[in-house]
């Protein structure tokens, strides 16, 4: 009875409109005062849950990928990634999935990635006589990528809600599934732009190339200072956050000189508005978590979907499935939160490794945030490509699809998250 409480409380707050962060604390609330719990217990977990060192990278890396998208490095990384494939038929569609590899292994957001990328290359794309649909479904899609190749701070929420494993395993084992997933997504729109006969660029030479890469090589550095600082052990990841963050003010300001101060407050304004809403769907979350173990919910999942198949290869697609949906109607962050406790029991229990678990979560997370019906990055870039979302869902299914293709075989292919992590042992 009192687990029908805790989630009746919570989804009666998600149908009435709450935040989901509101709507956690409600409920963790709810289900202390019904089992005669004290409070103090649920504030307890609430400051234990953001009291966690490695949670100090969040907001710097947030930071930096704001300061990224007003600063102009998505402008050069985009040029780079169109002297490098713009030639192919269909050549910005490949531009954009490349870009967004790029730029999403930089800030880390597939929201931001979205935003920044969509205002340069949908626009651009439209005048070339690229479809509406065709341009926002590929910008979209593909910012997925921000969210699997490091650094990214969903991956830091992971692994404070695993128990603390490492960030830097979970880091290099993105970059792999991250990559496949951008070359599924880049073939599906090679084929799309094909089917549908739209024009290849002219290719502007390898010098044009290599001066793209010169131009955009201090703002790759912003990665390779994130992601090489941890794996190298020289930095923990809130280091590595900070340095990024006073490296992307750096090129802004100093070697682009696009950083304007208007630009620079919007960029704290925006960073410390989404800090405040992780944090505090992290401390709700933890008082959430509190009941779910005290209730035993992953052991009754866990027999649950024992009951229904032992076979491990059902096991684990039911685990994508239900993901995938609620992947549809919630957010990100507090999915992380509320299925890591009760997922990854049951995922282990089939002998898969945390961090294997760890970068299907994210992959599975990242199509929700491309779905309807609360899908931000579906939203943002209709927005950005000014179409209607039922225009732009009528012909996604491709791009969902080569997702669905990358994420099966992360799934059922260890060695595609886990060669990488294996080398550091």
């Amino acid at each position: 009875m009192g687990l029908a409480v805790l989630f009746g409380i919570f989804g009666l707050g998600l149908f009435c409109g709450m935040p989901v962060a509101f709507a956690l604390g409600l409920a963790a609330v709810g289900g202390f005062l019904y089992e005669g719990l004290p409070l103090f217990i649920g504030f307890q977990r609430i400051l234990s849950g953001v009291s966690v060192f490695s949670l100090l990278a969040i907001p710097f890396f947030i930071f930096a990928g704001e300061l990224m998208m007003q600063g102009g490095i998505a402008n050069r990384l985009v040029r780079l990634a169109s002297s490098a494939v713009g030639s192919v038929r269909g050549g910005l569609g490949v531009v954009n999935v490349l870009s967004s590899m790029l730029f999403g292994g930089i800030s880390g957001s597939a929201v931001a990635d979205t935003s920044a990328l969509g205002s340069i290359l949908i626009p651009v794309m439209k005048d070339k006589g690229y479809d509406p649909d065709y341009a926002v479904n590929v910008t979209v899609t593909s910012s997925v990528a921000g969210i699997v190749i490091p650094p990214s701070h969903n991956m830091i929420l992971y692994a404070v809600a695993a128990g603390g494993m490492s960030v830097s395993k979970l880091f290099i084992a993105g970059i792999v599934p991250g990559i496949l997933m951008c070359l599924c997504l880049a073939l599906v729109a090679y084929w799309v732009a094909v089917r549908r006969g739209y024009p290849a660029e002219t290719f502007p030479g390898f010098k044009a190339l290599g001066v793209a890469t010169i131009v955009a090589l201090p703002g790759l550095m912003t990665a390779v200072i994130i992601v090489g600082g941890v794996l190298s052990g020289v930095m923990t990841v809130t280091e590595s956050g900070a340095f990024g963050a006073i490296w992307a003010i750096l090129v802004t300001t100093l070697v682009y000189r696009e950083l304007t101060w208007p630009a620079f407050k919007l960029a704290v304004i925006t960073s410390v508005r989404t800090t405040a809403l992780v944090m505090l769907l992290v401390a709700t979350a933890s008082a959430f978590s509190y009941l779910l173990a005290l209730y035993r919910v992953p052991d009754l999942l866990g027999n649950f979907v024992a009951g229904i198949s032992d076979n491990p290869l059902i096991i684990l697609l039911m685990i994508n499935l239900i993901l995938l949906v609620l992947g549809m109607i919630m957010d990100m962050a507090a999915l992380i939160l509320i299925c890591t406790p009760i997922f990854l029991p049951v995922a282990v229990g089939l002998g898969m490794d945390p961090v294997q678990f760890g970068v299907i979560l994210m992959m599975n997370l990242g199509l929700g945030l491309c779905t309807p019906p609360v899908g931000a990055c579906l939203f943002v870039g209709c927005v950005v490509g000014k179409i209607r979302i039922e225009q732009a869902v009528k012909s996604i299914l491709p791009f969902y699809l080569a997702i669905l293709v990358a994420l099966m075989l992360v799934t059922y292919v260890p060695a595609f998250s886990m060669f990488l992590p294996s080398l550091m042992e």
